[in-house]
């Protein structure tokens, strides 16, 4: 496959975004976090917007929405894993959009991460803060972090299926490629009819010489 020209950017500007992203990621998980901490009581449920959206402070000692709970060493391990591995493979972004993938799930995971580490019952087995109830469209409770992870992994699968890569270019699918090659003017290369007559001159005048 071919790929368009890309539309790329320097390598701090994509490092910048994805600072910018995961700072944001980070500090409205955070802040939410302190929130509900200080201002609900665990188990207790606030309805927001009748049944559609509701406050429900919890605390949860496993993955992403509540799952995989007793396994809380794993995935601080897990989590400090991708940290390192965005990381470092962020200077290969030239990207405006995939540097917004990178940004959200590092902050994402950092925002859980920080909860694992810091938060009770120890260093490392830290349950995460969970307030977010939506029971109408998810039967779990999660987090800031929690959608900015999930929203990460939707951004990627519409990057890759648009064949966008890190430096920004698209690639040309065959059927599109053939239909531009189609488009274009076909220039054919004949005898123009003068340059013909000119070819049969000769032997004319040669018949007509020995008649």
């Amino acid at each position: 496959m071919e790929a368009e020209p890309a539309a790329k950017v320097g390598s701090t500007t994509a490092l910048l975004v994805v600072a910018g992203a995961a700072i944001a990621a980070y500090g409205l998980d955070q802040l939410s976090k302190f929130l509900v901490v200080a201002n609900l009581t665990e188990g207790e449920i606030v309805p927001v917007l009748g049944t559609l959206l509701q406050w429900q402070f919890v605390r949860n000692p496993g993955a992403a929405f509540s799952l995989a709970s007793g396994m809380t060493w794993i995935f601080t391990i897990l989590a400090a894993g991708v940290i390192t591995f965005i990381v470092w493979f962020a200077r290969r972004i030239r990207s405006i959009a995939w540097a917004v993938v990178f940004g959200l799930l590092l902050g994402g995971v950092l925002g859980n991460l920080t909860d694992r580490l810091f938060r009770e019952p120890s260093f490392g087995l830290g349950h995460v803060v969970d307030f977010i109830s939506t029971p109408w469209l998810i039967p779990a409770i999660y987090n800031i972090a929690d959608i900015a992870i999930v929203s990460s992994m939707v951004l990627f699968m519409i990057l890759t299926i648009r064949g966008i890569g890190l430096d920004g270019s698209r690639e040309v699918r065959p059927a599109k490629r053939d239909a531009a090659d189609s488009a274009e003017p076909q220039t054919a290369s004949s005898e123009t009819p003068a340059a013909a007559v000119e070819g049969d001159v000769p032997p004319l005048r040669e018949a007509a010489t020995g008649a």
